[in-house]
């Protein structure tokens, strides 16, 4: 199908964005077009304006200061899978990045882009709500910072208004002793998330310390499991405590669970522990360093994209 009519604009600052926004009610600000497009080809959205985004350098890049990794909101999946830095302070959010979709979608799509459209079904704002990230948004009043987990309302759902604009997103970097993981259970074609699970574990002596697990995939906005972590913290890293703990997120599943023809609601539901108990060990126990992915790749490698019968 074809997209509907639509002006276009082309922003070369953060301050022009805004002013397009504001003089043109109802626009759209597109990055990396994955998600936009195939929106607007479906006329699942229809805006009377585009504002092209992609040549802001002051969104781009990524930098390590005072403890968090900043990543520029128009950097790329690639760009996030690829870094040395996220990789070294922020691994499960870089082994994210390298599993969503194919190489065209991570060549062009955008960490801003993802985290603004929401889509339930997406890799990255589960693993930045387990890892307590935030937000830079600029404002018509200024700035100001939106914690991750107060970010994703629902589906597609944020808390952005109108004319706010993400610009960057600031992960804290890992404390010494603190394993990160990000499993998943993709969708063969799309891969996008059926299930999936972050988890951040930290190691205090013989037992564990604090723990963050998020879920995503099977509810319509990505949520921590505070009752898996709750089970798993001060006790022993025992395969049994583990798999004790991964039973506990079937209280932390509401009622509201997603289902679709490739998996039910219930399916999810019976897979979640299975997904939990692996994230949780592969976060306790983490794989050696290995070289950050190049940008090419099926994105479904082992220990961070599963099946179930695998």
């Amino acid at each position: 199908m074809y997209a509907p009519d639509f002006a276009y604009y082309r922003a070369d600052s953060v301050a022009e964005i805004g002013r397009l926004l504001r003089a043109h009610p109802g626009a759209k600000l597109l990055a990396g077009g994955h998600s936009l497009i195939p929106l607007l080809k479906l006329r699942l959205a229809a805006p009377s304006a585009l504002i092209d985004i992609g040549r802001v350098a002051e969104l781009k890049g990524i930098g390590v200061a005072d403890g968090r990794v900043r990543i520029g909101a128009l950097t790329t999946h690639a760009e996030i899978a690829a870094s040395a830095d996220v990789a070294q302070h922020a691994p499960a959010l870089a082994a994210a990045a390298g599993v969503i979709g194919d190489p065209a979608v991570r060549n062009r799509g955008t960490v801003g882009g993802n985290v603004a459209h929401a889509d339930p079904a997406s890799d990255l704002p589960t693993v930045l709500v387990a890892l307590g990230a935030s937000f830079a948004v600029a404002t018509d009043d200024g700035e100001r910072t939106i914690a991750a987990g107060d970010f994703f309302q629902g589906m597609m759902a944020t808390a952005l208004g109108e004319h706010d604009i993400v610009t960057a997103i600031d992960v804290p970097a890992r404390p010494g002793g603190q394993g990160q993981a990000y499993e998943k259970f993709s969708h063969p074609a799309s891969r996008y998330a059926v299930i999936g699970v972050a988890a951040a574990v930290e190691r205090q002596g013989d037992a564990v310390g604090s723990v963050a697990v998020a879920l995503g995939g099977l509810v319509p906005a990505a949520v921590r499991a505070g009752s898996v972590e709750q089970a798993l913290s001060g006790q022993a890293p025992t395969a049994e405590a583990v798999a004790a703990a991964a039973a506990e997120v079937s209280n932390d599943l509401g009622d509201d669970l997603i289902g679709d023809i490739y998996a039910s609601a219930e399916y999810r539901r019976a897979m979640a522990p299975v997904c939990v108990k692996r994230a949780l060990t592969a976060a306790l126990h983490p794989a050696p360093a290995s070289p950050p992915p190049s940008s090419g790749g099926s994105g479904s490698g082992s220990g961070s994209s599963w099946w179930p019968w695998s």
